[in-house]
């Protein structure tokens, strides 16, 4: 044991001591702040301000559509306007479109339509807002003027029950909830994705060069081959943990500076409509709180404390297990490095498979597939974190997640062992092109 410390000492202080190490643990997270900020600045100034005057001679909006003016879309009725004047205005740059409503308009009829004048293109989601306000006040018009109802019933009509989803045990599974719960479930999915192929690879690389640069012959002199591989994997692995850590501190850390630098954009932020598409998922919150109050309380409604655990654990798990694998497969390549690429397909199928599964598992976390993959160990570590985001009970119960951790460790010791017999002869063997028949009868001699 004292030799396989030793061992992973050297590897953990090698890569740490690199100035690429410092570039990659700390430029990242800026990287992904700058990112981070550029798409909070972007969402706000998602379009300049439009002016459209409305030129309503028929009075078919009343002056409504100015109480929907948002700071984006902006409407001004005007008086005494012809479409020609109304043309000279856009070439003056006083307004960017303009709506011409003649005295024989006919709201009732299907005939009419209302035409948006502009010299410019309209992009797609300010085209959709011009068409969202000018048909909510329409159909209103239409509404009151047609069916001969009050603006009280109307109101009524357009109320809708609020349909909220609960458990069992009364625990209210709100929809921003269930919304975090995804998303925290794809991110600690993906990120194990991401960090089984970096880490794993980086074990399989480091193999690969002690044995081309015949460093392994000497080393192997004074250790067993199977301390030297379980070094490699403790060091490395110690390396990706406390990369990892700094990465979510700084992420983290990072994110208290966004109200500083943006202390007005992220006001207007909360309190500017959602575009197409997220506007109607978020229609089904809670309309009494304000956006950012509500995701809090979603966010407090999630056991962190379970999900952070897991993760280390299945991260931890998923990486022995895969990185053992990875070694075995580095230990068997000789003087050309593309020979690891044939052999490495039956390794990356399952941590693919197992990010396939996690797209169902963070929509349907009690599916049939998604409880196979969060049990069977080389999946699990991928498939698990989606499942646990949703909660235990509602997302996995306590006895699937015992049998999934013990799975996962008798998984790891299984590969370990196999990984083991692989390495020691794949090793010291040069000259000879490996295949799957000559590792199978690695694994099959006894000595």
């Amino acid at each position: 044991m004292n030799k396989i410390l030793i061992i992973a000492r050297r590897e953990f202080l090698s890569r740490v001591q690199k100035k690429t190490f410092l570039l990659t643990t700390i430029g990242l997270p800026i990287l992904i702040f700058g990112i981070y900020a550029l798409i909070i600045y972007f969402a706000v100034k998602t379009t300049d301000n439009f002016t459209i005057a409305i030129a309503d001679e028929a009075n078919i909006f009343e002056g409504k559509l100015a109480k929907k003016n948002d700071g984006e879309i902006n409407f001004i009725h005007v008086q005494n306007e012809t479409p020609e004047t109304l043309k000279k205005q856009i070439e003056a740059k006083k307004i960017n479109a303009f709506v011409f409503i003649p005295k024989t308009f006919d709201i009732t009829g299907s005939t009419d339509s209302i035409q948006v004048i502009s010299d410019k293109s309209v992009g797609l989601i300010t085209r959709e807002k011009i068409i969202g306000k000018l048909n909510n006040v329409i159909e209103e018009k239409k509404m009151l003027g047609s069916l001969h109802i009050t603006k009280t019933q109307l109101d009524s009509l357009q109320k809708t029950n609020e349909i909220v989803f609960t458990t069992t045990k009364g625990v209210e599974d709100t929809s921003k909830k269930a919304g975090i719960s995804y998303g925290v479930g794809f991110v600690s999915g993906f990120l194990i994705y991401i960090i089984l192929f970096i880490y794993g690879t980086m074990v399989m690389r480091g193999v690969m060069e002690e044995k081309t640069n015949r460093i392994a012959e000497v080393i192997v002199s004074s250790v067993k081959p199977f301390q030297l591989m379980m070094g490699k994997i403790f060091g490395i692995g110690s390396v990706g943990l406390v990369q990892f850590l700094i990465w979510i501190i700084l992420i983290i850390g990072l994110q208290f500076l966004l109200p500083i630098i943006f202390p007005d954009m992220l006001t207007q932020m909360q309190a500017q409509p959602m575009q197409p598409g997220i506007g109607a998922a978020a229609s089904t919150m809670s309309q009494e709180n304000t956006a950012m109050v509500g995701i809090m309380n979603g966010i407090g409604q999630v056991n962190w404390l379970l999900i952070v655990g897991c993760f280390l654990f299945y991260f931890l798990g998923g990486y022995f297990l895969y990185s053992s694998l990875f070694a075995a497969v580095g230990s068997t390549v000789n003087e050309d490095p593309q020979d690891a690429q044939s052999l490495m397909l039956p390794i990356t199928m399952p941590i693919i498979f197992g990010m396939v599964i996690m797209m169902k598992a963070v929509n349907d976390p009690n599916s049939s597939l998604a409880i196979f993959g969060s049990i069977f160990p080389l999946t699990s570590p991928i498939v698990m974190m989606a499942r646990i985001a949703h909660g235990v009970p509602e997302g996995v119960s306590i006895l699937q997640l015992l049998i999934s951790m013990a799975c996962l460790i008798v998984g790891f010791v299984a590969t370990t062992w196999l990984a083991g017999k692989i390495y020691r002869t794949g090793i010291l063997m040069y000259g000879k092109k490996v295949n799957w028949k000559t590792i199978g009868s690695w694994i099959l001699r006894k000595n």
